[in-house]
């Protein structure tokens, strides 16, 4: 588990989540299209992140937005699938795109560790510590 606490991954969140809407095209693409239109899920998709992120940098609000973050990561892995499959499928897409697209899956799985061990984290001002 890493134990870089919780700046760089608020930071990671920040960025995607503007991200999404500075530039909603690539995030568009990759919504299953079971969802529909695409436009809505990459807004409240990029809201989350940017929620998440403001909830990881405060200490009263850490321990729930860590446990928000890792209920994010998985709640965006249909998303992620999405891309790989697209990827795949596609004769335009480069072997290195297709390659990271399918590295990219197994990696949800430390960022919801490391939510989750910001989550467990106690705050310095709790009894304890």
């Amino acid at each position: 588990m890493p134990s870089w606490g919780w700046k760089p991954l608020a930071a990671l969140l920040a960025t995607s989540g503007a991200l999404h809407f500075a530039r909603p095209r690539p995030f568009e693409s990759i919504v299953p299209r079971q969802l529909g239109d695409p436009g809505p899920w990459v807004a409240v998709s990029g809201a989350a992140e940017l929620a998440c992120a403001a909830g990881l940098a405060l200490p009263r609000t850490r321990r729930w937005a860590g446990l928000a973050t890792a209920a994010l990561f998985v709640g965006v892995f249909p998303a992620n699938v999405q891309m790989a499959v697209t990827a795949q499928r596609s004769a335009r897409a480069s072997r290195g795109y297709r390659a990271g697209t399918l590295a990219r899956l197994p990696l949800q799985a430390p960022l919801v560790a490391w939510a989750l061990a910001i989550a467990r984290t106690p705050r310095p001002d709790e009894p304890g510590r």
